[in-house]
Parts: structure tokens; sequence; C-alpha cells
């Protein structure tokens, strides 16, 4: 029977066994050295034990990943982009497009500015657009690199002139982000601080509708706004924010003057309470009856618009 050792043949005569001796590591000059009591899970090696410790202490530090390049798809977008002299590091063209006016403008506003001008095919067009409708043009612009906050107050330092920035709390389109960027640079800000969360940031869309101006303007990016609010503050700066609710009017804004930060909320719930908070003082824009609020960019022009008045008329005095 299998497993029976009393069978016949299955067994030795005592003392005439061979080879090793269960358990004993092999004999004489063959035989292994004992090692010791077995280590604890977490000092040996090869243990899944030993390796967690490790993994936690080897693991970086979690970084942000590092925004990509982005393509601007479609002949008017492309050209619009241009036309505003957006950033670009490539224009890609489709082989075999049918050239029309804006091809030919994109090409050439390109070769003007030294943009390589890049011909693929229309597969590999709709892999880099991500199927987008390209119409066989693409426009490739670099990651915005963002100014610090610190920054800002540099930029208003040098200038000479009492500092004006603007704070954007909540703001996610892109097209207002770009449009307050414009009304900044057009009304003498110094620069424009969005918060890390919850906010917009410079794309193409931004681009396009700063028109340019954002390449004029610093746009800084704060880890906690409420935090840069106070900083600003602490040297001098006088934080208004705008509140369709507050008593106080545009019309009566006598901080305007001074070093200033005009905080602008979304159009949809206006300031956060900690930011509200941080504000000196808030102001409203009068409007006529029916009227419940203004989009966040229009709205920061307005105030942008009499800050600059009232500055050049103190000048004037």
């Amino acid at each position: 029977m299998a497993g029976n050792s009393r069978r016949k043949g299955a067994m030795r005569k005592p003392g005439t066994k061979k080879g090793a001796v269960v358990g004993s590591g092999g004999q004489r000059r063959k035989s292994l050295e004992g090692k010791g009591p077995t280590p604890k899970a977490q000092d040996r090696p090869n243990h899944k034990a030993y390796r967690k410790p490790a993994a936690r202490t080897a693991r970086p530090e979690r970084r942000e990943i590092a925004p990509a390049a982005e393509l601007v798809a479609g002949r008017n977008p492309v050209v619009e982009c241009l036309r505003a002299e957006v950033p670009a590091t490539a224009l890609y063209v489709a082989l075999g497009v049918d050239a029309d006016d804006r091809v030919a403008e994109a090409v050439q506003l390109s070769a003007d500015r030294g943009i390589s001008v890049l011909e693929v095919s229309r597969p590999e067009l709709d892999r880099l657009t991500h199927n987008a409708t390209h119409q066989g043009l693409a426009l490739q612009i670099p990651p915005y690199e963002y100014a610090h906050p610190d920054e800002l107050l540099e930029v208003a330092k040098n200038s000479g002139e009492d500092a004006l920035l603007v704070a954007l709390d909540g703001v996610t389109d892109p097209r207002n982000l770009g449009a307050v960027i414009r009304s900044a640079a057009a009304f003498g800000a110094h620069g424009v601080v969005v918060p890390q969360r919850r906010s917009a940031s410079i794309t193409a869309v931004a681009w396009r509708t700063s028109a340019g101006t954002a390449a004029r303007v610093p746009v800084a990016v704060a880890t906690n706004l409420t935090r840069t609010l106070k900083d600003w503050a602490d040297t001098g700066l006088m934080v208004v924010g705008l509140d369709a609710d507050s008593s106080i009017t545009v019309d009566e804004l006598e901080l305007a003057t001074g070093p200033l930060v005009v905080v602008v909320g979304s159009e949809g719930r206006g300031l956060s309470r900690l930011v509200r908070e941080r504000c000196d003082e808030t102001v409203s824009i009068p409007m006529a009856p029916g009227v419940e609020s203004l989009n966040a960019s229009v709205a920061a022009g307005v105030v942008l618009a009499e800050v600059a008045r009232r500055r050049r008329a103190a000048g004037r005095a």
C-alpha cells in the first residue's frame, strides 16, 4: 500500500541509512551552522512588515502635478489667440488642409513670431486634440507661470505708486478671469491673485479673453487667500470687498487713493464668510431697480475704474 513504510523493500536495516538526517542540515563538514532565533517580521528584509515602514520613510513629499501644455483647436480660436499674442510654442497644421484666409493668417502670424509650424497627419491631429473639432489647425500653449503673492507687492513697490491689487474669491470661469485681468491692466492694477482651489486658472480661454494682457499683469496663486489678505493688510494695504448687500456704495469709496486690495467674489454666492471677515470695508455698486447683480468681471471693472478716477483726481489736486 502506498505510504506503508513497512511494506517489503521499503525499509533499510538499522545503521545503513544514507544521506542527511531529517532536520540536521547535513553532517560533518557539510552541516549547517545554526542561525539562532528567527528575527522579528519587521527585521526581515523580505517580509512585508519590513517593507511598509521603509516605504513610508522613503515616500517623497506630495507635489502638485505641473500643468501640461494646452492645445487650442479650431481656426477662429487659433487666429484669435495669435492676434492677441498669446504665448505659443507650435502651430499644428493638418496635411492637405483646405487653406483659407484664417489658415494663411495663422501661418503668417506664427512665422512672424518665430513659432514653429508643424505639418501633421489628420489622425495625429485628432489624437493631439482628443478628437476636438480642430478644422485642421491647433495651437500649442505652454503652461502659465504664476507669480507668488509677495511678488505682486514688489511689483507695486517698484512702480512708485500706491499698490492696487485684485483678489478673486471663487471665480471659476476662465473668461471672467481673463476679463478681470484685462480690466486690471486698463486701470493700473499691479497684479491679480487667485486661490489655489476652486478658482479658474490661466487657460487658453483666459488668455484669449484677456486680449494678451495676461502677459503684462502678473497673476499669483495663494495657497490660502484669507491668510494672504491678512499678510497684505499687515503691510499697510486696505482690503475692500464687493458685496451687493453693503450700505456703502462705490461712490463713497474713500480708501481708493491709498494702498488697496479689491476682492471680487463669485457671481452666485459672492464673498466667502472668512474672506468677508478679513475685509476692512465692503462696498456695493448702485444699479437700476430689477437688476440683482453684475457679472464678476464687470463688477471688478466698475470698481477699478472708480479707483483709477479717484487717484487721477487726487493727483491733480
